[in-house]
């Protein structure tokens, strides 16, 4: 969007982890106001409108109707969690932020170069950006504490992956399929 650049790419302005988005981590998108990638954004053009606020908690309106229907449903990332990443970014404060979204970032690196058989992707994204930073480490804790996967076929080290994944996801009650929007009839 002409006119709408940040300082900070890795998390947007409406709460988006864009470190972990297969569209960034592809090269494809640079990140919430990083220049040429998706810029039309209704909730940058509010940005602008509003002086330009870095992030949505800056604005005396927050939350505004821009957030109305927008957690319904996922795109190729899950918008379900964006209040609560906004929240625990105030909580911990960005910088701190930022390093557990650079944990995960490395996590999910870890688990698309060893873990993936060309099926999981999507699903491993899916697992990183919303299980917590602790269950992702007991996740990769627990393969790391299983030797033998290095030597199972690549198939195999996927399911293990995701076995352990899923066992996360379930004890928080955390579906990893990305919820479609239903069309407006």
């Amino acid at each position: 969007m002409k006119g709408f650049a940040r300082s900070e790419t890795r998390f947007s302005l409406c709460g988006l982890n864009c470190s972990l988005c297969s569209m960034n981590l592809g090269g494809y998108c640079p990140g919430c106001g990083g220049g040429a990638g998706n810029q039309s954004c209704a909730i940058a053009k509010c940005s602008l409108e509003h002086g330009g606020v870095q992030f949505c908690w800056e604005c005396p309106e927050y939350p505004c109707s821009c957030y109305e229907g927008f957690d319904d449903g996922d795109s190729f990332v899950p918008h379900r969690n964006r209040q609560q990443n906004i929240a625990r970014a105030r909580e911990v404060g960005l910088e701190a932020y930022l390093a557990q979204l650079e944990e995960k970032r490395l996590i999910l690196g870890e688990l698309l170069t060893h873990y993936n058989d060309g099926r999981r992707k999507t699903l491993f994204n899916t697992a990183v950006y919303l299980l917590p930073l602790e269950d992702l480490q007991s996740v990769m804790a627990a393969l790391g504490s299983q030797p033998e996967l290095e030597d199972q076929p690549i198939k195999e080290r996927a399911l293990a992956a995701v076995g352990l994944l899923q066992k996360a996801a379930d004890r928080r009650c955390i579906s990893l399929k990305l919820i479609r929007k239903t069309k407006k009839g």
